[in-house]
C-alpha cells in the first residue's frame, strides 16, 4: 500500500524537528523507525530530509509511505463484503453476523481478513490487516480498518483515549427497566475460561456502558448502548448483570427462540479522520434477523 501525505507547517509549529511534529500528529515511534528505512519517505519543500531536520513556518512537509508486504498466513478468499466507506487511509465495513474478524484454527478461510485480502489482491495491492474496533464473530455491524501503518497508529491512539464513539443496538426480552442508565462494573475472566467473562469487583478491569431503551415490540426491548471502555464481551456481561441479557447469546443467555446469535449490532461509529481530522460518522441499519425478533 502506498500513500503520500502532505502537511503545511504553521507559525506555531516552527522550530519543531520533523520527528517531533509527526509525533504530535499521532505517528508512533515504530512509524518513525519504519519511515527511516523507506527511501525518500520524508521531503521538506521537495527535498529528501532527515527526521531531526527543524521545520520552518510555510514549509511543505511530505510523508511518503510505501508498504510492500502483505499479512502472512491470511489466504485471500472471495467472500461477501459490504464496504460502507473507503479512502486512502481507512476502510469502514458492515460485517455480517457469523463472520470472524480474524482467521483462527477453526475459521481459517471465512473471516473479514480473508475477504479484505482477496479484495486488495484482486486490485494488485499489498495489504496488511489492521482492524481498529474488533467485533465478536456473531456481532454484526460497523468496524474500521486502517489501510496503512500511520492511520493504524493514529486510530489506535484515539481508541486508547476513548475518542471513537461506538453505539450498539441490542435486543433483550421483556420491558427494560430502568429505561436508561449507566452500568459501571469491572469485568474479569471466569475461572480458567479463555472466553467467558464476569463481573469481578476485586480483580476486574474498569468498564462503563451507557444504555437507553429505544422501543418495545413483540415482548422485547431494543436498546441503544454506548461504550466508554472496550472490554471483552462488555455489553453482553453488563446487560446480564442488570438482569436483561441479550437474546440469542449462547454464552450468557441461550434464549434461542427468535434468533440463533447474540442480538447485538454495531450501529454507529463517530470519530475524527486519522489523517485529515475531519469529523466522520457512519451508521448501519439493523440486520434482518434482529428486525424479525421485534416484528414477530
Amino acid at each position: 500500500m502506498e500513500r503520500i501525505i502532505h502537511y503545511n507547517i504553521h507559525e506555531t509549529e516552527a522550530g519543531l524537528r520533523t520527528e517531533q511534529y509527526l509525533r504530535r500528529k499521532g505517528y508512533s515511534y515504530q512509524n518513525l523507525t519504519q519511515l527511516k528505512k523507506m527511501p525518500e519517505s520524508i521531503l521538506i519543500n521537495g527535498v529528501w530530509s532527515y527526521m531531526r531536520t527543524p521545520l520552518n513556518a510555510g514549509d511543505a512537509l511530505t510523508v511518503h509511505i510505501r508498504e510492500t508486504d502483505s499479512s502472512p498466513n491470511i489466504p485471500p478468499v472471495q467472500l461477501p463484503l459490504s464496504i460502507v466507506y473507503e479512502d486512502e487511509d481507512i476502510l469502514v465495513v458492515n460485517k455480517p453476523a457469523g463472520m470472524p474478524v480474524h482467521p483462527s484454527l477453526n475459521n481459517y478461510r471465512n473471516s473479514l481478513a480473508n475477504a479484505l485480502m482477496w479484495y486488495y489482491q484482486n486490485q494488485g495491492k499489498p495489504f496488511i490487516f489492521r482492524c481498529t474496533n474488533r467485533l465478536d464473530r456473531d456481532t454484526s455491524g460497523l468496524t474500521v480498518i486502517a489501510k496503512h501503518m500511520v492511520s493504524s497508529s493514529v486510530l489506535s491512539g484515539m481508541g486508547y483515549r476513548h475518542e471513537i464513539e461506538r453505539e450498539y443496538l441490542a435486543i433483550v426480552r421483556g420491558s427494560l427497566s430502568p429505561e436508561e442508565g449507566v452500568i459501571d462494573a469491572p469485568i474479569g475472566r471466569t475461572g480458567s475460561s479463555l472466553i467467558e467473562r464476569r463481573i469481578d469487583y476485586e480483580n476486574g478491569e474498569h468498564a462503563v456502558t451507557h444504555f437507553r431503551k429505544i422501543c418495545e415490540k413483540n415482548g422485547h426491548s431494543l436498546v441503544s448502548l454506548i461504550l466508554e471502555t472496550g472490554r471483552t464481551h462488555q455489553i453482553r456481561v453488563h446487560m446480564q448483570h442488570i438482569g436483561f441479557p441479550l437474546v440469542g447469546d449462547y454464552l450468557y443467555n441461550p434464549d434461542m427462540e427468535h434468533i440463533s446469535r447474540q442480538a447485538l449490532h454495531s450501529h454507529r461509529l463517530s470519530f475524527s479522520h486519522p489523517i485529515t481530522g475531519e469529523a466522520m460518522e457512519f451508521t448501519a441499519p439493523l440486520p434482518s434477523d434482529m428486525l424479525a425478533v421485534l416484528e414477530g
